[in-house]
């Protein structure tokens, strides 16, 4: 049986999935992976990390080689250059769970650990209005740009979710909590999440 806990974060853009996680990450006093991931993978793949933004991401979730990161990869497909990513960031993931508690913020966790007993799925979402006022007030976006990365992100996160996993990121039978994010904000949030962990975990 496995010991260490997995605790899996889900989001739509804008809905300050990031920061609730790593205060969720915070109060339980475990560790939280998100971008780290992706830099992991860069230094394996000998490109700039800068390359793993979402604005790398066409509409299907998938990194375009044409991207000034990936000069070097265009005699292998994108499909391919992804493959790759996903099964790298798979096996990473899976080894932070041999060794240690954790919020792992996307890549497909909750699928990766669906065979994992002690995880506990978390999908944040919340209303258009919401994200696009944390975008222009917290991310400082320019508003006709925040709007169009709402929609650009949450099409290209569920593209990819669903090309590896099969399923949308919010699909409700994938996970265990579905939380609206505006109703308490970045902490209340991550307070009620961390209760709910250390109810159910003993963390």
């Amino acid at each position: 049986m496995e010991k260490n806990v997995i605790i899996t974060i889900s989001r739509q853009f804008g809905s300050n999935g990031r920061e609730i996680a790593r205060k969720l990450a915070e109060y339980l006093d475990i560790s939280y992976y998100n971008k780290e991931i992706l830099e992991r993978i860069a230094v394996n793949m000998g490109v700039c990390a800068d390359f793993f933004k979402d604005q790398n991401q066409d509409a299907n979730g998938l990194f375009t080689i044409e991207s000034k990161g990936l000069l070097g990869l265009r005699n292998i497909t994108e499909l391919s250059v992804n493959s790759q990513i996903y099964d790298m960031a798979s096996d990473f993931i899976q080894k932070i769970s041999q060794r240690e508690d954790a919020v792992i913020v996307g890549r497909c966790a909750d699928y990766i650990f669906r065979d994992h007993r002690n995880v506990l799925n978390i999908y944040i979402y919340a209303p258009v209005d919401a994200r696009y006022k944390n975008c222009v007030e917290v991310l400082k976006m320019k508003p006709e740009e925040a709007t169009k990365m709402i929609y650009k992100v949450d099409k290209a996160r569920t593209a990819y979710h669903k090309r590896y996993a099969k399923y949308a990121p919010g699909d409700p039978d994938s996970k265990q909590i579905m939380i609206d994010s505006s109703m308490l904000g970045v902490r209340g949030t991550a307070e009620i999440l961390a209760e709910i962990v250390q109810k159910r975990f003993g963390l």
